[in-house]
């Protein structure tokens, strides 16, 4: 059992309640478990809760176990109570139509904590051209949590930029991109990656080429392969003629730091690196 201030041994041993809408999780509204105060059981998910304008927070189901009911003694109302160490939660009510489930759990905030979904990522690699400009325009996108800049699809092991640009490493100018897909999908990525360069130029972007300035997308897993796969028969039915190719990622070998965050550095924008709508 976890200690508790006064507060809270007044609300979960004393069974009292706090005002109403002066609660933490009054409304809140970030994904992830409530859990009892007392022991750290999971109680109640962010996905179940919703606003019944009571002034406490309402959950229209508990996680299966969770959650005990006794009546008052008064008979008037159901008292709920963790399941596993008897601390008290709220009340429970029917009849109120607020969810299609017709329940309400009235729950004190100090009877509970919140523990924040796990983020969930996903990787993306894409070469089209200087790395600095498809960085500098994936950064903008909403989801994406990091790009950082490297070098991928070659022979030769951590390559430097003089080395790939000598054009013997086999290597193309590429970025990894770290995404949050409940966010932003990797379709909504690729059809980005799309629009930010010319995927019709062979073996270069605008002035700057060579095969290091290819265009290419790495996949990471079969589904992205499909996704991909999927957009580029979409262009070519609007008449372009795709030169990006689909290669399974390999190794990717960060750029050197000077490589990293070139334009949020030089508070300048890329020279030939621009959206046009294509989808």
């Amino acid at each position: 059992m976890k200690p508790l201030t006064a507060e809270e041994k007044h609300i979960i041993i004393d069974k009292g309640t706090e005002a109403p809408f002066t609660g933490k999780y009054c409304n809140y509204k970030e994904a992830g478990t409530y859990l009892c105060r007392q022991c750290g059981e999971p109680l109640y998910r962010s996905a179940d809760k919703f606003d019944s304008g009571c002034g406490w927070p309402s959950f229209d189901d508990e996680i299966a176990g969770a959650v005990a009911r006794h009546p008052d003694p008064d008979g008037r109302r159901t008292e709920i109570v963790c399941a596993r160490c008897g601390g008290h939660l709220g009340h429970v009510f029917k009849g109120e139509r607020f969810t299609p489930k017709d329940t309400r759990h009235c729950v004190n905030s100090v009877s509970v904590e919140f523990e924040p979904a796990a983020a969930q990522t996903e990787t993306a690699i894409f070469a089209g051209g200087c790395f600095w400009g498809v960085e500098h325009l994936m950064q903008q996108q909403e989801g994406v949590k990091t790009v950082e800049s490297g070098y991928i699809g070659g022979t030769v092991e951590n390559p430097t930029y003089e080395q790939v640009c000598a054009k013997t490493t086999g290597h193309a100018e590429a970025v990894r991109v770290e995404f949050d897909p409940s966010v932003v999908p990797y379709e909504e990525l690729v059809k980005l990656f799309f629009e930010i360069h010319d995927p019709t130029q062979r073996d270069g972007q605008g002035p700057d080429l060579g095969p290091q300035y290819r265009s290419e997308i790495f996949y990471t897993t079969p589904q992205q392969k499909a996704v991909a796969e999927k957009l580029i028969a979409e262009l070519k039915t609007k008449g372009y003629d795709v030169a990006t190719a689909l290669t399974p990622a390999s190794t990717f070998w960060p750029a050197e730091e000077r490589h990293q965050d070139y334009y949020l550095r030089q508070g300048t924008q890329p020279y030939c690196h621009r959206r046009t709508k294509r989808f």
